[in-house]
């Protein structure tokens, strides 16, 4: 597997990815949400291929507060899900985000249906908003302190 910056090019095939995870794990609605992050925050996307097929993909996004980051937008094909594709990309982009010096939290915004992934990093909840993404899409707000990142 092979992980690398998110170009142009690949933009519709991480369209197909997510509707490939939906309704499972993202709300139809989202589709809308992906294209605005694609056209407004696409700075610090990576995707990660395995044979030249996109398998999985995530970026991060500054926010207000400068000793935070935040972790956007991670989609997993189906097929290699479980199989460390996410958990490759976490690795990826804390190593990426430690490069940018100053964060002291990364920060993620998920559901209900993927929250324990990030439980095994260390991210614990801050905030639980009943179909905030959607009904029955509900958001879980966590952080962990990016020295407490375990592998």
């Amino acid at each position: 597997m092979n992980i690398r910056k998110y170009q142009d090019a690949d933009r519709e095939k991480i369209i197909a990815l997510l509707r490939l995870n939906t309704p499972e794990y993202f709300s139809p609605d989202e589709e809308k949400d992906l294209i605005y992050y694609f056209d407004n925050h696409i700075e610090y996307y990576f995707v990660a291929e395995t044979d030249g097929v996109i398998v999985g993909c995530g970026g991060f996004n500054m926010s207000n507060d400068p000793k935070k980051i935040g972790l956007s937008w991670d989609i997993v094909h189906p097929e290699y899900q479980g199989k460390g594709v996410g958990s490759a990309l976490i690795k990826y982009r804390i190593d990426r985000i430690k490069e940018l010096g100053k964060m002291q939290v990364i920060t993620v915004r998920t559901s209900q249906l993927a929250y324990k992934f990030y439980e095994k990093f260390g991210f614990e909840i801050k905030e639980i908003v009943k179909d905030y993404w959607a009904a029955g899409f509900d958001l879980y707000r966590m952080e962990c302190s990016i020295n407490l990142i375990s592998d």
